[in-house]
């Protein structure tokens, strides 16, 4: 149980309701607690603030209270550390929300099967916020989302309990910027983008998230919304360009990934991105077609948007249909009844993460070719909790060792994970298609990898 803090009992100016967050007086609310939130949750921790978690996984919940995380940069001993200092709660209870000064909104934003934003989990978790908002409070989104997200959809579900924004509560757009993975870069030194509903709303904001972040404040939420937007296509369009780039070099006998280090010397003018089996996580994958969708409210086209999500997505099929040239070039095999290994289902490295990853796509065009698919991932033990991909969940990953690699027709290296032992699989291998480059300081000493 979080120590408390008096409840906000009565009116209080803007700059009280500020003063409450400098002062550590305040609570922070946290709904959502997956990859974005409890980061969000242990940095503000870590700076002394109070935090209530909330979540309707129960699962996720029993676990964070026994002391145990979920998120791979996050030790067990700072979740139980905080717990006993009493900084930190977790709770399915959502009568709690209104013990909180701030409600820190990190849901998932999909997309439709149509491709097209759900905002399902946004509208759900506001509409669970309407019956505990109360006077001082602020509400800040920080899943990723179209432009005008807050205002048209947040502003109006809230201001039905008859409160006003701006006036007796107030809102906020502030995207979350993770990089799972990443010891580098952590939720503490990340710059956060900050943009409020109206002038008051940015300043109690920013005097939350300066306790703990160095922020970046924005003119309104809307341009903070379009930030995040933008971060993420110039990541897609140029991570297709460069997926666009290998294909064409393959035909020419060029090594992209050759050609990537050496333009990268050029010390302006070039930034390096590199090509891949597809995309995959939260962001990259899904959020170029929110402003897709959006775009079309205004008649405008998003060509370059649209041509990048094409090429990416029809990366598996690049590489499965590589696969199947080397199978039959090299042993006169098809895919039909052939043995494949799957190296690495995360969608990135060193991560346990595997949403939208591309690895799932490869599986299943390499299951309607009638192959024999296994995997292994040193983060991922066993397949579960799948949303999607339900015909791959309960499998494990085989051990890796001289003896199981030799009984497959291929490995297929899909995420580079850094405590992976490829030449151990590239001398133990009859063949291995590497996506990610991973084999590249002993390419010359073997004959059976090929780029794909």
């Amino acid at each position: 149980m979080v120590e408390n803090l008096k409840l906000v009992d009565a009116e209080l100016s803007i700059d009280e309701l500020c003063d409450r967050f400098v002062n550590k007086q305040a609570v922070v609310g946290i709904l959502g607690l997956g990859y974005v939130g409890v980061p969000i949750g242990v940095a503000a921790c870590r700076k002394g603030m109070s935090v209530i978690g909330f979540d309707v996984n129960e699962k996720k919940v029993n676990k964070l209270l026994s002391g145990k995380s979920y998120i791979d940069t996050i030790e067990d001993e700072v979740i139980q550390g905080f717990l006993d200092d009493g900084k930190f709660d977790v709770t399915t209870d959502f009568s709690r929300l209104k013990e909180a000064d701030a409600l820190l909104m990190c849901v998932p934003t999909p997309l439709t099967k149509q491709r097209e934003p759900d905002l399902s989990y946004v509208v759900k978790t506001t509409e669970m916020i309407l019956p505990y908002l109360r006077k001082g409070q602020i509400v800040i989104l920080e899943s990723t989302t179209w432009p005008g997200t807050m205002s048209e959809i947040v502003k109006p579900i809230l201001e039905k309990s008859g409160l006003k924004s701006g006036v007796d509560f107030y809102l906020a757009y502030s995207p979350e910027r993770e990089d799972p993975g990443n010891i580098d870069f952590s939720t503490s030194v990340i710059p956060k983008v900050v943009g409020g509903d109206g002038d008051e709303a940015l300043k109690l904001a920013l005097s939350l998230y300066d306790q703990f972040l160095k922020t970046v404040p924005v003119s309104n939420s809307e341009t903070a919304e379009a930030v995040k937007l933008t971060e993420n296509i110039f990541r897609a369009v140029n991570i297709a360009l460069v997926n666009e780039l290998k294909m064409i070099y393959d035909k020419m006998g060029i090594d992209i990934w050759e050609v990537i280090d050496a333009a990268s010397t050029k010390p302006f003018g070039y930034m390096p991105f590199y090509p891949g089996p597809g995309l995959g996580g939260h962001c990259i994958p899904l959020d170029p077609f929110y402003l897709t969708w959006k775009a079309r409210e205004h008649d405008v086209s998003t060509r370059f948007i649209e041509l990048a999500g094409e090429i990416n997505v029809s990366m598996p099929s690049y590489v499965v249909t590589n696969l199947m040239s080397e199978l039959s070039d090299r042993f006169a095999k098809s895919l039909n009844g052939a043995k494949i290994l799957i190296i690495g289902i995360a969608y990135k490295k060193n991560v346990s993460d595997m949403r939208e990853s591309p690895a799932f796509s490869i599986m299943e065009l390499l299951k309607t070719k009638k192959a024999d698919i296994s995997y292994f991932d040193p983060f991922i033990p066993k397949i579960e909790d799948l949303k999607e991909h339900a015909e791959f969940e309960g499998m494990a990953s085989i051990e890796m060792n001289a003896e199981n690699l030799k009984s497959f027709d291929a490995a297929v290296i899909v995420t580079n994970h850094s405590n992976i032992d490829y030449e151990l699989i590239v001398k133990n291998s009859n063949l291995v298609i590497d996506t990610r480059n991973a084999t590249a300081d002993f390419q010359d000493k073997y004959s059976n990898i090929s780029k794909s």
